[in-house]
Parts: C-alpha cells; structure tokens; sequence
C-alpha cells in the first residue's frame, strides 16, 4: 500500500494557453463536500517576473491498483477577464498561498487522491516546538517518481516560533534543503491522533528559500531557510 501522505500532492504545470511556463507543487485540501486546489499564489500569478498563465495542469492517478496509470486535469485560471482562484492578505500584506475550486464532476471516476480537511490543521500553536521535525512533500527542480507519478519527501525543522508571524508577515521559517519546484508543497507534522488514514497536521504551504541580501555569494553560504505560510488562511479561502 502506498502512503496516504504522497496521494495529497500533485505535480502542477503552468501554461500560456498551450505553452509550458513552469512547474510546481500543489496539494489537494477538501472541505464538506467542495474541493479545492492548494498552491503558491507565484504559481499562478507573479508580477515580479511577468509570471501570467492562463492555466494549470494537474497531474492525477487514475488507478489505486496500478499507479503508473495518470492523467492531466487542465484547470482555467480565469473566467471572462476574472481570476477563478483566490488569493489571501492580511495586515502583513498579500500572502504567497492560492487555491482554486476543482468541480469533482470534472474528475475521472477512477482518480486516486487524498485530501487534507479543516480537520488536519493545527488548532494550539502553542503545542508545537522549534526544532520538530517536518516533511516537505514536492517536486524539486521537477524531479519525482516519473513511472509513479508520486512526489518525494525532504526533511524540514521548524526554524522560528510556530505561532509567531515572522518579521510580521504570515509565515514560519523552516530548515530545509529546497528547490524551484516545490513552491506549494505542503508542510507537514506526524499526528497519532485522530485521521488514521492520513495521520499528519498540515502546518503550512511552502513558498520560497529566504536569502541575506547583502550575502556574498563567494564567500558566504546560501541560509538554508525557507517560509511557510501558515495552513489556516485555507479557512479563508475556502470559505
């Protein structure tokens, strides 16, 4: 049997109608009976560098007992000049997380995923230590299972206070070796308790490597941080 934590996230690929633009990670998170795609807001959109597709294609499995049986659900982006994904900001500014709603009608009768829910995300932030250990489910640099389809998993610690917004803004810092490519990966904690099939907290959404500006790139080493935007603006969104 194959781990429940590696059907929640899917390769997502952008594109220019049918030009390849980039590609990412994104995880699935459902809440009551609706069905929503989670990534990072750069993912779909990114003023910065002129990043504007018009959709996305999601990689599905199609077949629990063969997994290298896949498929791609091509997702439009907007809607008579109107964005279909959403997109949070708070008191800090915008936040790096998008999410779009996939019409379960629109999905082959046989997809395989699992989906994180309101349930899966941590209520007490007090309960959680700097330095525990977190998984990072993504597609580094694009690099995955490429027969299965699945993701892979890197280690992460959580590297400031959980609960605490960084520098102000709506993120936690982690300890990880991260590439392009797992931007909307999600972060996750091993939880005992409760959802026995998928027995993990979603504690954030991957975003990008934090980097010193003044940092000499011939002397002095890359930080090794990352920021992850905290799992509960999917509340809001998904709202």
């Amino acid at each position: 049997m194959i781990e429940s934590l590696l059907l929640t996230t899917a390769r997502v690929s952008t594109f220019d109608i049918d030009r390849l633009l980039t590609r990412a990670s994104g995880f699935f998170f459902a809440r009551d009976t609706r069905l929503f795609f989670v990534t990072s807001r750069h993912v779909v959109a990114d003023k910065p560098s002129k990043h504007f597709p018009n959709r996305i294609e999601i990689e599905l499995h199609t077949n629990a007992e063969n997994l290298t049986c896949a498929t791609v659900l091509s997702v439009y982006l907007y809607r008579d000049g109107k964005s279909l994904w959403r997109q949070g900001k708070d008191s800090g500014g915008e936040i790096d997380v998008a999410v779009i709603e996939i019409d379960r009608s629109d999905l082959p009768e046989s997809v395989v995923i699992q989906c994180f829910t309101p349930t899966h995300l941590q209520s007490s932030f007090q309960e959680i230590e700097v330095g525990s250990l977190l998984l990072v489910v993504g597609f580094p640099l694009g690099f995955h299972d490429t027969l299965h389809h699945l993701p892979v998993v890197r280690q992460a610690v959580i590297a400031s206070s959980f609960g605490l917004r960084f520098q102000g803004q709506g993120y936690f810092l982690t300890d990880a070796r991260t590439h392009r490519g797992s931007s909307g990966a999600p972060v996750v904690l091993r939880c005992t308790e409760g959802d026995q099939v998928l027995p993990w907290k979603l504690l954030g959404v991957h975003s990008a490597r934090i980097d010193m500006g003044g940092r000499d790139t011939e002397v002095d080493e890359s930080l090794g941080l990352n920021c992850t935007w905290y799992a509960d603006i999917l509340l809001t969104l998904t709202a």
